[in-house]
């Protein structure tokens, strides 16, 4: 299990904006985020970079807002898990008590974090051969897909929990995570 705490290391507390100075409200953001399962040591350690820029990302701004199950306000945890081949996305209250775990069927992701995992060979694969212009050109690739897994997120979530677009990739990236992790046991 990993336990990521989303925090704005400036205020020393959780973040409360985004970059562009928008207020967003921490009744309706993330403060946690737990990815359950074990950690294989066997991880290429850029996985485990796109993990650890995700969860920076999502400290510095991030909009989470559950639409069924719960009135409470956040912030909120997320305890994201791969269970018996659905993403589940446990969410808590900033105390960790549950308050509603929302699944989603694995199928529609597929593709997607097969092509991730694709993306993350042949970028591993360019650096090793030091071929720059491979390696960008890869990184574009990564971030239409990322945008791609973003859009679908969204759809699969709409009518359960409300996120921006932002935040839809970086959890896009944790789901690609979670799942090499599963396949890695």
């Amino acid at each position: 299990m990993t336990d990521s705490t989303i925090t704005d290391p400036a205020r020393g507390g959780p973040a409360r904006g985004d970059p562009a100075g928008n207020d967003l409200s921490p009744a309706a953001r993330l403060g946690r985020v737990v990815l359950d399962g074990d950690t294989p040591a066997n991880l290429s350690p850029f996985i485990e970079a796109d993990r650890e820029q995700a969860v920076a990302d999502l400290a510095a701004a991030n909009h989470f807002a559950p639409l069924i199950g719960t009135k409470a306000l956040g912030p909120y945890a997320l305890h994201l898990s791969i269970q018996d081949g659905r993403l589940i996305f446990d969410i808590r209250d900033a105390s960790d008590k549950p308050l509603i775990a929302i699944g989603l069927a694995l199928g529609p992701f597929r593709r997607l974090v097969k092509d991730y995992q694709l993306l993350v060979d042949s970028h591993i694969k360019a650096v090793d051969e030091g071929r720059e212009a491979r390696i960008q050109a890869i990184d574009m690739g990564r971030r239409g897909l990322h945008n791609e897994g973003a859009a679908l997120m969204t759809q699969r979530l709409a009518g359960k929990i409300d996120i921006d677009f932002d935040t839809a990739r970086r959890l896009f990236t944790l789901v690609c995570v979670l799942h090499q992790r599963v396949a890695a046991r």
